[in-house]
Formats: C-alpha cells, sequence, structure tokens
C-alpha cells in the first residue's frame, strides 16, 4: 500500500493501481515508440506490482496506528509479492524477466543481509529463465529495464508525494506541486496528463480491523497531475 499526506489524514493507493498509472504515463514515451519489445515492456510496467494486491486487500496498522505501506511491510510481504508477479507474467517471459530484474534492483542494499540471500538466489535464477525463454539478450533487458524504472519512479513520486529528488542513470525525477518532471525529457515536449484513484482515511486505527472498516465506509478520491 502506498500512503499518501493529505489534510486530516491521509489517502491509500493500492501497488497494483500506481503500476497502472506508470503504464498509461509510459505509453506516451517517445523513447519506447520504436523498440520492437514495446508492449512486452508495457506489460512489464502496468503490472509489475500485481504481487501486492493480496496485501493491499488487507491493509495493516502500525504500532502508532498508521498504515502500513510497502517500505515498512514485514519481510515475508516484500519478499513474497515477487515471486507471484512473475508467475503472473510466465505467459509474457520478457516483460517477468524485466520484472525479476526490478526485484533485484530495487533491493539491492540488502544483496549482503543473509535474511535476503533465498530472495536473490531466487529472482536472480526467475530472470534467466524467463530471459531465456523470451530469446532476448541481458544487453537488451539491461537497456529496456530503464523504462519501467523510470515509469516506476514517476508514478511514485506522484503517488507518494515525494519531492526528494530521483536519479537513475542519466534521468532525474522530481516532483513539483501536481508535476512530476523528467531530465532530461522523454515525452517529446508534450505533457502528459493523468489520474489515479485513491482512499482518503484518517489515522490513528486502534486495529487493522478498524482501518479496513473505514476504508469500507471511505469514499474514492481521483487525484490529477501531469508528467513532463
Amino acid at each position: 500500500m502506498i500512503v499518501r499526506p493529505a489534510n486530516a489524514g491521509c489517502v491509500l493507493i493500492t501497488q497494483p493501481e500506481h503500476a497502472r498509472l506508470a503504464r498509461r504515463i509510459m505509453e506516451h514515451c517517445v523513447l519506447l515508440v520504436e523498440n520492437p519489445r514495446r508492449e512486452a515492456i508495457l506489460r512489464a510496467i502496468g503490472d509489475h506490482d500485481n504481487g501486492w494486491a493480496q496485501s493491499d486487500a488487507e491493509p495493516a496498522v502500525n504500532d502508532e496506528g498508521g498504515v502500513v505501506d510497502f517500505i515498512s511491510a514485514p519481510l515475508e510481504v516484500r519478499q513474497g509479492v515477487w515471486p507471484r508477479t512473475i508467475a503472473g507474467l510466465a505467459v509474457e517471459p520478457y516483460a517477468a524477466a524485466l520484472v525479476a530484474n526490478h526485484a533485484l534492483f530495487a533491493y539491492d542494499r540488502y544483496r549482503e543481509d543473509p535474511a535476503w540471500a533465498a530472495f536473490f538466489a531466487g529472482m536472480n535464477a526467475s530472470r534467466l529463465e524467463m530471459l531465456k525463454s523470451s530469446g532476448a539478450t541481458i544487453e537488451e533487458l539491461v537497456a529496456d529495464y530503464a523504462f519501467l524504472r523510470l515509469g516506476d519512479l514517476i508514478s511514485l513520486a506522484f503517488c507518494t508525494g515525494s519531492t526528494a529528488p530521483q536519479v537513475f542513470r542519466e534521468w532525474t525525477v522530481r516532483l513539483s506541486g501536481p508535476r512530476v518532471i523528467v531530465t532530461p525529457g522523454i515525452f517529446g515536449g508534450a505533457p502528459v496528463t493523468f489520474e489515479v484513484t485513491a482512499r482518503a482515511v484518517r489515522p490513528p486505527f486502534s486495529s487493522s480491523v478498524e482501518l479496513r472498516e473505514a476504508l469500507e465506509r471511505s469514499a474514492s478520491a481521483i487525484l490529477q497531475g501531469e508528467a513532463t
């Protein structure tokens, strides 16, 4: 679950919703137009967080009564979502390989942690297996991963409301008001307008049950933004 601060509380955005937003944004990326693997890349972007659907359907609270987000989720949750995501993409092995690569990149800071050893072994094996099935090369995978990572960063900047600049390779992604700015640009100079569905709640909650009941009563909120 993504938790974005808001007046008198916060808004919650599911991880699959964030990923779908990332795809909608990256469909406008001019660098992808002539890529022969464009459809598989967009599939990976749009589905890369589908494994979170189960935990997002059962949100939990932390010791302070706040909502547990995707960063502070228990270890077994953070590690368990990726095999489910990759399994769901197995019919599109190149997309699955890109998502396995994303998992390896996103958690690279834990590579020397023994508690993550089995995770990295499994993700490496999945990446190799899916890449072999796709017929693509590791060089193509590494190059194409930029689109998944950029889509993820753009969508996350907006969904989390974080204004901290994020740097990936030669690009910088930063949020300014409702606008996500990518430098150097990837949209051919044309702004990309978008919206995402969220739910507004007001922590603290005494239990996860109370949080879930509040979510059931809450109305959908539409957050609108722009990427340039």
